[in-house]
Formats: structure tokens, C-alpha cells, sequence
């Protein structure tokens, strides 16, 4: 089993909502990464913006790991911008894009929106790498020959 992390992360003001589709591969690889947790969540870091994903269900939320805040002696990661998914319809094909909601808590979220989606997809890859790596045998195989009796 593994050892669980609690987070606090604070939702500021929307200060933008805009609609768009999210890339099919990028949908499928989190919620393929989101159904082999134990958890309902998962933690992608994206190096290259250092921002926390954080994948659910209905939403993945991106967190600035540099920006924190206290609330009530409470501390927590600010969360910049959200991609809620819109479960209206159905998609026909694993291949469709998914439509989301983004909803943007900073006024530079339109430029972040712009990286998070390739560096979002390289981050996802990196974390199914891993995740593969550590599924395979690290001796290699063995082949024994079946002797009958």
C-alpha cells in the first residue's frame, strides 16, 4: 500500500472562464493514471512550469508551487487555473477531444493555458513511464522448458 500525502491548496477569485477541448490523449493518459491509484487523485509534477497537477474525476486543477498562501493559520498552494471536463455527452471514439471549462484564478492564466497543454502531455508521459518501469520484471525473463511427467 501505498503512503498517502494530504494537500491544502486555496481556490482565489475566477477571474476568466473560457470553454475548450482538451487533446484526447491527454484525457485518456489521466484518467488511465487516475485508475491505477489507490487514491482519488493523482499528483503530476510539470517541471518545466513548476506547477502541481492535480487529476480527479471531474477536474484537474493546476497549483503553483511557488505561490502560497495562509488563511486562517492555514496554509496552501494557490491554484492558477482549472480544467473542469463537461460530461454533456458521450465522446463516440477514444480518439475525440474532450470539452472542458477552463476557469483561470490569475490574470497571466491565459499564457499558462497556452504551455500547460504540451507540458501537461509530457508530464503525463513521464509519470506512465515510470509507472511502466516499475510494473516490469527488472531481471529480465526466464524461459524453463516444461518437462512432462
Amino acid at each position: 500500500m501505498t503512503e498517502s500525502v494530504t494537500e491544502t491548496f486555496f481556490l482565489p477569485e475566477e477571474v476568466e472562464r473560457k470553454a475548450f477541448t482538451l487533446p484526447a490523449d491527454i484525457y485518456n493518459l489521466a484518467h488511465t493514471l487516475l485508475a491505477r491509484s489507490e487514491f482519488d487523485c493523482v499528483f503530476v509534477p510539470i517541471r518545466t512550469l513548476q506547477y502541481l497537477g492535480v487529476i480527479t474525476d471531474s477536474e484537474i486543477v493546476f497549483v503553483d508551487s511557488q505561490a502560497y498562501a495562509f488563511n486562517q493559520e492555514q496554509g496552501g498552494r494557490l491554484i492558477m487555473l482549472a480544467w473542469k471536463f463537461l460530461h454533456s455527452g458521450t465522446r463516440d471514439s477514444l480518439q475525440e477531444p474532450v470539452d472542458c471549462c477552463m476557469h483561470a484564478y490569475h490574470p497571466d492564466s491565459r499564457e499558462i493555458q497556452l504551455r500547460l497543454v504540451a507540458d501537461f502531455r509530457k508530464a503525463l508521459l513521464l509519470l506512465d513511464q515510470r509507472y511502466r518501469d516499475r510494473a516490469l520484471p527488472a531481471d529480465g525473463a526466464r524461459i524453463l522448458k516444461l518437462r512432462r511427467a
